[in-house]
């Protein structure tokens, strides 16, 4: 039985307002500021945050459970403040004299990022200057800070992939969101000329999936901080296309139930063909939670007994949700294939759940080709992959 979840509580009493603003986010291509204003009454944004800064330190699988609820909602919405959350955990895992800069004075400050190592970046005195065009920062609008991807060159001459650190002052934001699916999750570009990004504000990504980030131990009773940071910044993928399949099963319901044929008047909610269709579905959601649902629990046993994981349960947590994400595209399509030429109107939930399922597997860590590869390699006793992270 699952303990109580009291943000899961306080965020199901504001669910209609963020549902009824969906279509809104799509218009405006960003989530709406409304949306954000409600989250952040009941502190959602603080999952993550250390307790020293106000923050609530809650476990993997409670923030799930909200990110499914919240994606069921409005997959938009879900999807970019799931970022701006699951950023303060790898915030956590910087310097103290970051941490501080980003919450002392606002403790409500959130981040988002754009990871993938394209910044262009010059050694100077102290840090780095930092250049580039940063795609993919989903929430940007609403961010404080960014979380930015680069290479640095270590002292034996390796580039090492690391991660800075950026204020708002230091970036613009290009709107350029206009996308099929998840369209109201803001999902811009940063461009960045020239901005000075001190030592204290970088780190490496290796450092922080193993335990040696300038933060590491810096909160040494909490439960999820003695933890690589990638598990957790990813989990929101999985937990939003669930949300969406959990969804798509009552919106079928609701549409199916009084449906009938046009041309001869007969019920297709009682028809074999959607009964069928509906139980193969459910059967197929339900899987993937209960996958995803033993991959967050292990992740919060191994933060609360401060145990890093081996590199084969790693290799399965980073590959475990790009199955669950398969499961349940397939789950959506097999209904949406059955629910008619009115599922298709832009003012039917249907087709925008059918759209964003799909992009819950366009990530790159949700790429099931790519995760195979991964977990194939691992299980046949082969080192991993460079090429694939």
């Amino acid at each position: 039985m699952k303990k109580p979840n009291p943000l899961l509580e306080d965020l199901k009493s504001i669910l209609p307002a963020i549902a009824a603003n969906a279509a809104r986010a799509e218009q405006a291509r960003m989530v709406p500021a409304e949306n954000i204003a409600l989250l952040k009454g009941i502190g959602m944004h603080r999952a993550f945050q250390p307790k020293c800064y106000g923050g609530m330190e809650i476990s993997l699988p409670e923030f799930a459970d909200c990110v499914i609820a919240l994606a069921g909602a409005c997959a938009s919405t879900a999807w970019a403040f799931s970022l701006l959350c699951t950023h303060s955990h790898q915030l956590a895992m910087f310097s103290k004299q970051l941490q501080d800069e980003v919450w002392s004075e606002n403790p409500d400050a959130t981040a988002s990022s754009s990871i993938a190592p394209f910044g262009r970046i010059q050694e100077v005195e102290g840090g780095i200057l930092f250049n580039g065009e940063m795609g993919w920062s989903s929430g940007s609008d609403h961010a404080e800070w960014a979380i930015l991807g680069c290479r640095r060159q270590n002292a034996e001459g390796e580039q090492v992939y690391c991660f800075a650190v950026l204020p708002r002052s230091d970036y613009e934001i290009r709107d350029d969101w206009y996308a099929m699916g998840m369209k109201g999750s803001g999902t811009k570009t940063l461009v960045v000329k020239d901005a000075f990004v001190p030592n204290h504000r970088i780190q490496s990504a290796k450092d922080m999936m193993e335990g040696r980030s300038a933060g590491f131990g810096l909160y040494p009773y909490s439960k999820i901080f003695y933890t690589p940071y990638r598990p957790y910044f990813a989990s929101g993928f999985a937990s939003i296309s669930l949300g969406i399949a959990e969804r798509m099963l009552e919106a079928f319901k609701e549409k199916t139930r009084n449906r009938v044929r046009a041309y001869t008047g007969v019920s297709v909610g009682t028809a074999t063909p959607a009964l069928m269709r509906l139980a193969e579905s459910t059967h197929q959601v339900a899987a993937a939670r209960a996958f995803l649902e033993k991959t967050w629990q292990e992740h919060a046993e191994h933060g609360e007994r401060h145990e890093y994981p081996s590199r084969e349960t790693l290799a399965f947590w980073r590959t475990n949700q790009a199955y669950a994400v398969k499961m349940c595209i397939q789950a959506v399509d097999r209904l949406f294939e059955a629910a008619g030429g009115t599922a298709w109107f832009e003012s039917n939930e249907m087709q925008r759940l059918f759209r964003d399922s799909h992009m819950t597997g366009a990530h790159a860590y949700t790429d099931y080709d790519v995760c195979a590869q991964i977990l194939g390699r691992e299980l046949m006793g082969l080192e991993p992959d460079p090429s694939m992270v």
